[in-house]
């Protein structure tokens, strides 16, 4: 999914549950220490620590709670579930992901088969799961846990609950990593049914899903779907949100993006040529290929409505000059394409060095990867996966003007087409107090997959002593 990524989800663990149990005659434990009182005002520290932070208390606490729960009830008893899950997210939240691991699979382990049908306690220790082997970069695993915790929800709470919605994000990740296409079109289609079920179609909630669901059409090459959803969200603002104009501005930049990126790439509906096979300064000779004014019109309206605003967004009005000046590159018009990225200089010039250093670096408005590119990192029978490092030195115009391997791979066949895409791709310029510059020594990688090369085969008679010379 190059170029964008894919939408930032909610916080793990959005609520914390604890169930205050007593045992099967209803009668507390005889021991005053472990009354359900006092495990309610532990937890209720714990969570006051968990919301303001404090992960060291939060775990303290959490231990405690699962101390008294287990002297409370045994080591092997159900209620011992939401303690322990609570104790795996205070891990998970501390980079500790082997112990959320451990926590969340013991607390999934007291309960698993016990009931015919579904069990809703599962589903918090599933999620947390999913989590901790996606952190340590393991979807595969996690994409199957993930997939039993909706499972689960869908059955307990009906399918269309907004609950599932933080269940299905990071579902998606995990798609989206293993190249599973097909199953995150249906995912990204099903939680876009979840929120309208939830929300309305017209309710100012839906303006996340609709970007959320056009970007990852974006990302797909669909442009024209992908424009249809934002249009859907600008209407929303206009009709139901007049007050809030500003609420239009993400809707507004998408659509000028997805016209830009119809124009570079092609639409969805053609065939796609070879990397980009025409230079993108001289593509718009055709009529099909030309820029639509209307993304134009687009971001300058949704400048206009960043300078209205109060307080002023910044960084937005500084992306927005970017994404504008992006445009003008493109069409060749290196002028007009300068004056807007000083603008977004100047921008962010009084927030100092870590606001503009984004600036100074050369970005890729569009790339299309060669044939050979591995996506996601798995070979073809009969092929190795090689990883080609290059220093590109960028024009002030955005034009790649030299390509240099950094490491040789030692195979023409891997580095060359990559270095041929680099060319035809487009970059911004970096720039320097403002001004567009040549930077040199830009990094860019790209993994790809070639032929093996075929192990040399023994000699017939080192096979099999006995066979015979070969004639000469």
């Amino acid at each position: 999914m190059a170029g964008v990524s894919l939408p930032v989800r909610k916080a793990l663990i959005a609520t914390i549950a604890f169930v205050f149990a007593v045992n099967a005659s209803g009668a507390a434990p005889p021991s005053a220490a472990d009354t359900a009182r006092e495990r309610g005002e532990i937890f209720l520290k714990f969570k006051t620590a968990l919301e303001s932070n404090d992960l060291v208390g939060a775990r303290l606490l959490a231990e405690q709670l699962v101390t008294n729960t287990e002297t409370a009830f045994g080591k092997d008893s159900r209620e011992l579930v939401a303690p322990l899950t609570n104790l795996g997210t205070v891990a998970f939240r501390r980079g500790e992901y082997p112990l959320a691991e451990t926590h969340y699979a013991r607390a999934i382990k007291l309960i698993d088969g016990q009931q015919a049908g579904a069990d809703r306690d599962l589903i918090r220790p599933l999620t947390g799961l999913g989590e901790t082997l996606l952190a340590t970069h393991r979807p595969a695993e996690a994409a199957a846990v993930f997939k039993r915790a909706l499972d689960l929800s869908r059955n307990i709470d009906g399918l269309f609950n907004a609950a599932q919605i933080d269940i299905i994000d990071p579902l998606l990740e995990c798609y989206v990593a293993l190249g599973r296409t097909q199953d995150a079109d249906k995912e990204f289609q099903y939680g876009f049914r979840v929120a309208e079920t939830a929300y309305g179609k017209n309710d100012l909630r839906m303006l996340e899903a609709l970007d959320r669901y056009a970007l990852w059409h974006e990302s797909n090459n669909r442009y024209a779907t992908a424009r249809g959803l934002h249009a859907r969200a600008l209407q929303i603002v206009e009709q139901y949100a007049t007050r809030q104009p500003l609420l239009g501005v993400t809707a507004l930049r998408g659509l000028a993006r997805t016209y830009l990126m119809e124009a570079l790439m092609g639409t969805e509906t053609e065939a796609k040529p070879e990397p980009m096979t025409r230079d993108p300064f001289g593509m718009f000779g055709s009529e099909q290929n030309r820029l639509n004014p209307e993304g134009e019109r687009a971001l300058k309206y949704a400048l206009e409505l960043l300078g209205n605003g109060q307080p002023i967004d910044h960084r937005t009005r500084a992306e927005t000059y970017v994404q504008l000046g992006d445009w003008y590159l493109v069409i060749g018009s290196a002028s007009r394409a300068a004056a807007e990225y000083k603008r977004a200089w100047a921008e962010l010039a009084p927030f100092g060095e870590d606001a503009l250093a984004p600036l100074r670096k050369p970005r890729v408005i569009a790339y299309r990867e060669p044939s050979i590119a591995s996506k996601h990192g798995e070979a073809e029978i009969d092929h190795e996966i090689v990883d080609v490092k290059l220093a590109l030195k960028i024009g002030k115009e955005g034009k790649v003007v030299a390509a240099t391997a950094i490491e040789p791979v030692g195979a023409d066949a891997a580095t060359r087409p990559v270095i041929t895409a680099v060319r035809r791709a487009k970059f911004s310029p970096g720039l320097a107090n403002g001004e567009p510059v040549d930077v040199d020594g830009v990094s860019f990688e790209e993994r790809v997959q070639i032929k093996s090369k075929a192990k040399p085969e023994k000699p017939d008679a080192a096979k099999d002593e006995s066979a015979q010379p070969r004639s000469t």
